[in-house]
């Protein structure tokens, strides 16, 4: 038995000898390499401020196993690109290898140095891959821009503020980290045409200042969040806002205001004097903010005139704990498909600390405008009437949307009930309407305006409703 098991052990291992001997062995792939792009390209850069990742795939077609020889960014040390090979950083690799029918992630970012220019660059470098022999390249292409740089530190024990006044050119963009201050007793006006961006959770803040936005039809100024890649079109919440602190007389003329959490926040005591506004905002777009269009707190007063204030996260136009509002020919909108909020809410009570608060509402006027949107009301009150309360409320000409129509004497004459104002692309922000819209001609030619002219720069008469 012992003989017998140690000539079937000689067999096993005689068979596995000589199969292995005659085992043809499998050699490396002779192809090349095929990639998911030829080239990655980055939108605008600021410089001194990192990307977002870019990522492609690189490709082994063949079944057998493929070697690359030396995978190289030409830009080398002197490169603002990084690249990352499947989980390793590096400007040269070497001897990598992909299974057959497999591949291989690379990604990039950017971070390019100040240039001191006003002109966006454009900066470009490859990556080469040489395999058996044959040179691939992948292009690399990065729109850079130098910026105004605002920044504010507030930490304990250590506080950094940006403090501004005087002018913002329009020649480079302004970059905001943390907040911008207007001081109080300052003043800051800022040119048509210029651009701010705004990081993660920042806010030009006017704190007993004034701040003047300059914009003209055409030459907007633009607030909007600093991720400038296309993904980020319409992501809301990428900033803080705009805000006012017990502000001086303030103006905003042609902005934009976009993707932000509240577009214009606005803090002060009560005050009866309704005539010197905290704020006059015309020709303006405040859209697409994760909560409010403009926020009206504790006593601010605002003045509106052609503003189209659509698709914010929670109110268009918010007033809380009372304030004072006087819009003319905007358009209040809703059309959030998130949002359980109206397009108007106006409350004038709001508890601090288990204490109900009340405020007054010396002037609340809404006219010629469009309060409209998805819900089945887009106009909201909840109020608290009560001794040395004042609340005086005046809407007319208005188109609005209202699951009941209103019958408060406030809602006064020429209001229109739910009647679709037929704009004509509500997704993309186009808010002008056809000829058979109910607000054609139907606005009150004899309520003041600051303007006499359409948010299109358009003569007023016979004037519709709505700020087009």
């Amino acid at each position: 038995m012992k003989n017998q098991i140690l000539f079937f052990y000689f067999l096993i291992i005689s068979l596995l000898f000589f199969n292995t001997g005659c085992k043809k062995i499998q050699g490396l792939s002779k192809g090349n390499l095929s990639f998911s792009l030829d080239t990655v390209v980055f939108d605008t850069v600021f410089t001194t401020i990192g990307s977002t990742t870019k990522q492609f795939k690189i490709y082994n077609n063949d079944n057998k196993t493929i070697s690359i020889d030396e995978i190289e960014l030409m830009g080398g040390t002197n490169s603002p690109f990084k690249l990352n090979l499947d989980g390793t950083a590096g400007k040269i690799f070497s001897n990598v290898k992909i299974e057959g029918r497999d591949s291989l992630f690379t990604f990039l970012e950017v971070k390019l140095k100040v240039n001191n220019q006003t002109n966006p660059m454009v900066i470009r470098d490859s990556i080469r891959f040489r395999t058996n022999g044959k040179d691939q390249y992948i292009q690399l292409v990065v729109w850079g821009q130098d910026m105004y740089y605002h920044y504010s530190r507030l930490t304990p024990g250590k506080q950094e503020l940006d403090l501004n006044e005087g002018t913002w050119l329009n020649d480079k963009p302004h970059l905001i980290y943390g907040a911008a201050f207007i001081d109080e007793g300052k003043t800051l006006n800022i040119q048509a045409g210029t651009k701010v961006y705004l990081h993660k959770n920042a806010l030009l803040y006017n704190y007993k200042g004034s701040l003047n936005v300059n914009g003209e039809l055409n030459n907007e100024v633009i607030f909007q969040g600093d991720r400038l890649e296309s993904e980020y079109d319409n992501v809301s919440g990428q900033f803080y806002g705009i805000y006012f602190d017990s502000a001086r007389p303030s103006s905003i003329n042609y902005a934009i205001i976009k993707n932000g959490t509240t577009g214009i926040h606005l803090f002060s005591n009560n005050e009866k004097n309704t005539t010197n506004y905290t704020l006059k905002v015309t020709n303006t777009k405040i859209y697409n903010n994760i909560n409010n269009g403009i926020l009206i707190y504790s006593g601010a007063s605002v003045f509106a005139e052609n503003c189209v204030i659509s698709q914010n996260g929670g109110f268009g136009l918010l007033v809380l704990l009372g304030g004072n509002f006087n819009l003319n020919h905007c358009d209040i909108l809703g059309y959030n498909s998130v949002s359980k909020n109206q397009a108007v809410g106006i409350i004038n009570h709001f508890n601090i600390n288990g204490v109900t608060n009340v405020g007054s509402i010396y002037q609340g006027i809404i006219r010629n405008s469009v309060i409209y949107g998805n819900l089945t009301s887009e106009i909201a009150f909840d109020t608290i009437n009560m001794a040395g309360v004042t609340l005086n409320f005046d809407i007319q000409r208005c188109l609005i949307k209202k699951e009941t129509i209103g019958t408060d004497p406030f809602y006064k004459n020429g209001n229109i009930w739910n009647n679709d104002p037929l704009f004509n692309n509500i997704s993309k922000q186009k808010f002008t309407f056809v000829n058979a819209s109910p607000l054609k001609g139907c606005a009150d030619d004899n309520f003041p305006t600051l303007l006499g002219k359409t948010i299109e720069g358009i003569n007023f008469s016979p004037s519709n409703i709505g700020a087009y």
